[in-house]
């Protein structure tokens, strides 16, 4: 005997309206979510659409579609503003992480079909591309590898060693340190170097030491740079325990000599600034304590065999063995 009772039946209603069954029979997308997370950031429709480059009337339509297909209320509308409903602030963290894991998952994706069509993302930060060791390391690449098609991509301070953990660049030719995650092939050492507005007392002298900088602040790193990075090249702790003061948070490069200039922190940088980045207002120092810099290839440790990342860790590893890449 078959039973005939009906199955979740769709005339089941929710508070606000909305259909149970359509909400287990149609799922939200990702482009609603993220137009809701939005929408969550700025409670207003007008600033949320210019944000998102769409109408208005869209994002609306878009906000009740996602209620319908959750049968919830997420958003509470009224003349001027938006507030979210107590089930909205409940789907936010889960919103987040199921935009967050279909990120992931593109990343992924992307980063195989890289693979399988030999091409290769290579990343890099200030003047890295511009480096003997980098060339060569691409030279050689190119002639044992004439399949491979490079790109290469140029990050700010807060984008360089995230680009590689979120598999948006294969491999990346940095600065050290880097995070336990991370894989190193060595290229070059030279020294670092003191960048000091040219109005500060300091500036005027050939040569400096760690401890006549005591008490210049120092720029500072976005909060996702690893700090056991930026610790490196702030130089903390220092040698006689000082502690170190932060001037203003710089992202990339032109920032950074903007905000030294202004005289507002110093830094310091390799050597090879004083040829990549000469500009008014900057002086760059020796500093005849200061531990040198390195130079690397980096890459996933988990990614180390893929096929266009051993490419280049062996073309990397070929030019040190031929004296192609080291500096003085």
């Amino acid at each position: 005997m078959i039973d005939k009772a009906p199955v979740m039946a769709a005339s089941w209603r929710v508070r606000g309206g909305f259909s149970v069954g359509a909400s287990i029979s149609k799922e939200p997308s990702i482009h609603q979510l993220r137009l809701y997370l939005t929408l969550s950031e700025e409670l207003h429709f007008g600033r949320a659409a210019a944000r998102l480059f769409i109408t208005q009337p869209a994002l609306s339509q878009q906000i009740r579609e996602l209620e319908k297909r959750l049968g919830v209320r997420v958003v509470e509308r009224t003349s001027r503003t938006i507030t979210l409903t107590e089930a909205g602030q409940a789907l936010l963290r889960e919103a987040r992480a199921a935009v967050a894991a279909v990120d992931r998952l593109r990343r992924v994706a992307d980063a195989q079909l890289r693979q399988t069509s030999g091409r290769l993302v290579v990343g890099t930060m200030g003047a890295e591309a511009s480096m003997a060791h980098t060339r060569a390391v691409l030279g050689l690449l190119r002639d044992r590898h004439p399949g491979t098609t490079v790109q290469l991509v140029n990050l700010g301070f807060g984008d360089h060693m995230a680009a590689l953990a979120q598999q948006e660049a294969d491999v990346f030719f940095l600065r050290p340190p880097v995070t336990d995650d991370i894989e190193l092939h060595h290229l070059a050492t030279e020294p670092r170097v003191a960048c000091l507005s040219a109005g500060h007392p300091l500036a005027a002298l050939p040569r400096l030491t760690l401890a006549q900088l005591d008490g210049v602040p120092v720029v500072d790193m976005p909060e996702q740079v690893p700090r056991l990075w930026w610790d490196f090249w702030a130089v903390v702790p220092r040698p006689n325990g000082s502690r170190v003061h932060y001037g203003p948070v710089v992202t990339d490069m032109e920032s950074l000599l903007h905000t030294v200039a202004a005289g507002e922190a110093m830094c310091f940088l390799p050597a090879a600034a004083r040829e990549y980045f000469p500009r008014p207002g900057i002086r760059y120092i020796d500093v005849v304590d200061l531990a040198p810099s390195t130079s690397a290839l980096a890459w996933l440790r988990r990614r180390r065999s893929e096929f266009t990342i051993r490419a280049i860790r062996q073309a990397a590893q070929e030019a040190t063995s031929r004296g192609f890449v080291e500096a003085v």
